[in-house]
């Protein structure tokens, strides 16, 4: 997987992928993440990225010209990369998106700036639009971050285990189970004494009730997107009647 990404700054992208897992994947050629600068494509003796509005405002409006020859050249060597628009107006990111884009050739991240892109970026050069939160960046440099980041871990050979993305939380709908290691009593607190039975049936199935019981006291709307089997709905019933209800 090759992750482009257009940015006035691409400065911002070299430190955070450089360490732990995503380092790694980067050393062994799983992925590769390219940080190219808007200003490549500029033109004139101030390659100028940005311009005012028309319509009179403040701030300034990232200019269509170097966006589009920008991704054009991208495309040339990749023709079936994904084109991706970094913005608080686009639909919220979620654990299935980063497993849909996982399966994808390449992907194009577009980072904004100043009061975002002229409007035409987005009805001709752009696939999806993505936010990663109800709030507002100075840029589209982070929120790209987060996403190749979420992204990479469902790439094959990413994470060592290869369970490790199937049971994170959000990756059936729900919250992730309570984890333990080493020592077994910490402080007076002890682990689950279920998890040291070796039973790995009752195992399983004390981890699917506390991904129910966590979701129902953090994250109840979540229970309404999810396909639940008739065993789960008897254990929420169970959970609420003995008050374990959100908190």
């Amino acid at each position: 997987m090759i992750f482009d990404v257009l940015t006035l700054f691409p400065g911002m992208f070299e430190s955070p992928f450089g360490e732990s897992i995503i380092g790694r994947a980067i050393k062994q050629e799983l992925l590769e993440i390219r940080a190219h600068n808007l200003r490549d494509w500029a033109q004139g003796k101030h390659l100028t990225t940005d311009d005012t509005p028309y319509g009179g405002g403040d701030g300034m409006v990232m200019k269509p010209e170097p966006i589009a020859r920008a991704v054009n050249h991208l495309r040339e060597n990749a023709p079936a990369s994904k084109v991706l628009l970094m913005t608080p107006q686009g639909k919220p990111f979620r654990q299935h998106h980063a497993q849909d884009l996982a399966s994808e050739d390449g992907l194009i991240f577009l980072c904004g700036r100043y009061e975002g892109f002229d409007e035409r970026v987005r009805e001709t050069l752009v696939d999806a639009e993505f936010s990663i939160g109800d709030f507002v960046l100075t840029g589209g440099e982070l929120p790209a971050m987060v996403m190749i980041d979420a992204i990479s871990r469902n790439l094959p050979g990413v994470l060592g285990a290869s369970g490790s993305a199937e049971t994170d939380s959000f990756s059936d709908g729900l919250l992730e189970y309570p984890q333990y290691t080493r020592p077994a009593v910490f402080e007076g607190m002890s682990v689950p004494s279920v998890l040291l039975s070796g039973d790995h049936g009752k195992i399983a199935s004390w981890r699917r009730e506390q991904q129910l019981l966590r979701t129902l006291q953090r994250r109840p709307e979540l229970l309404d997107k999810v396909p639940l089997s008739d065993h789960d709905k008897a254990v929420l019933e169970r959970l609420l009647r003995e008050g374990h209800g959100s908190t």
